[in-house]
């Protein structure tokens, strides 16, 4: 009898996840691994695989041919193997001959943290920028690990012509060809950040402050984002469901008018070859006017997550991609506070704040905190128009606060709170009104 596609369903992909972890003499070592794990399961099932093996296995000395001790692989070949794995994750960073002889002893495909990673972003990245830089990563992940893994890469092709000669081995074609790729694939890159960058520069004359939310992964950034501007940002409580940066025009309670932009979250150890891919999320953080750090306070490594996005933005800051004073334009969003009994139960100060973007407790009090952060950070000014100016005082009231106003038979006279940026716009466009000197 034939078989149809509806009669064909796919088999799960059956993985496990270990975590290499070194022994140490602190107690609260011990949560650090189980979180670690936790972490690296949530990776795991977010590309698919059904996790039914999990463990920590702590290590006395990394062996360089397996990384693992000789039990520990013994005791892992037979789990594999009763388990059914087809893919075993090991949360660690291997090299490519301690990948290869893993894979020999167990018999399944075995990926370490960073190709988790790279498959993951492979799955997630929708803009073009996000897909260049993911194949990008791919690449060099992959150009590392050319070494004689497999028998065809010892074959040699012949030289040109009818002389013969050396030709080049398998492997050397191979890392020509992805080097190759490499190169076009940077001058496509650069092509779409200075497109990117024409676009900031035209958002710059619109203008709107841009509010930028960062934080760790799963910390409920695009729920936030969702929440605020009735967007359907893909939110769900699974790793790195966001990965290209995405942004919207909402409006203050003072009316202001600002750009949201939801980014990428961070994670602990990102592996070398992906800190390229977050180019794209880390700019928009690097303009941002305000910074809100979205925390899961609920979350028992809160703290160690807070230090992580932290150790990432101070990094940014010794490469010139972001302002040394970035903290100072930060504010602390403590989400999920409902997990805790509401935003009361909370400790606050003046540059915290507590929510549930899910239940919507705390939105009001963070929509004012970001409203006094942009004024906090203006200027006030005053310029006299003659009345048929219309458009400059339309200007003015739009990208301003204009606090104060004075009309006579020939002008008027504002008196507006300007973000310093905004003040230059205003005076390079309407070069014939000068500020009044008090």
């Amino acid at each position: 009898m034939a078989t149809t596609l509806s009669d064909t369903k796919p088999t799960a992909t059956r993985g496990a996840v270990i975590l290499p972890w070194e022994r140490s003499a602190h107690e609260q070592d011990v949560r650090a691994a189980e979180a670690r794990l936790e972490e690296a399961v949530g990776l795991a099932a977010s590309i698919g695989l059904v996790i039914v093996r999990q463990a920590v296995l702590l290590l006395r000395t990394k062996r360089s041919a397996t990384l693992l001790g000789v039990g520990q692989v013994d005791s892992l070949k037979i789990a594999v193997k009763a388990d059914g794995i087809d893919v075993l994750v090991v949360d660690a960073r291997l090299t490519p001959g301690q990948q290869r002889n893993l894979e020999r002893e167990f018999g399944c495909k075995v990926i370490d943290r960073t190709g988790l990673i790279l498959d993951i972003f492979g799955a997630r990245a929708a803009t073009k920028e996000g897909t260049l830089q993911v194949e990008l990563a791919h690449l060099e992940y992959q150009r590392s690990r050319l070494v004689r893994l497999w028998t065809h890469l010892e074959r040699q092709r012949g030289g040109f012509g009818f002389l013969g000669g050396p030709g080049e081995t398998q492997m050397e074609a191979d890392r020509r060809m992805i080097g190759e790729r490499i190169v076009k694939l940077k001058k496509e890159l650069e092509q779409v950040r200075r497109t990117r960058g024409l676009h900031r520069q035209a958002r710059k004359r619109v203008p709107f402050p841009v509010v930028a939310l960062v934080g760790y992964t799963n910390a409920g950034k695009s729920t936030l984002f969702n929440a605020l501007t009735g967007a359907t940002v893909y939110a769900k409580d699974q790793l790195f469901a966001t990965l290209d940066p995405t942004m919207r025009a909402i409006t203050l309670p003072s009316g202001r008018r600002i750009i949201l932009s939801d980014t990428v979250g961070f994670i602990s150890d990102l592996p070398t070859e992906l800190i390229a891919a977050f180019r794209a999320t880390l700019e928009e953080v690097s303009e941002a006017d305000i910074i809100l750090h979205v925390r899961d306070i609920a979350h028992p490594d809160s703290a160690a997550q807070k230090k992580d996005v932290f150790g990432v933005l101070n990094g940014m800051a010794r490469d010139d991609m972001i302002e040394a004073d970035w903290a100072g334009r930060m504010i602390e969003v403590m989400n999920k506070a409902d997990l805790l009994g509401g935003p009361e139960a909370v400790p606050q100060t003046e540059e915290t704040v507590a929510i549930s973007a899910i239940t919507g407790d705390g939105l009001p009090e963070l929509m004012a905190l970001i409203d006094r952060h942009i004024t906090a950070s203006m200027e006030a000014v005053r310029y006299r128009m003659p009345l048929a100016h219309g458009a400059a005082a339309a200007w003015l009231y739009q990208h301003g606060e204009v606090t104060q106003r004075e009309d006579d038979e020939t002008s008027t006279t504002l008196t507006v709170r300007l973000l310093a940026e905004d003040r230059a716009r205003f005076e390079t466009h309407f070069k014939d009104i000068e500020p009044l000197v008090a």
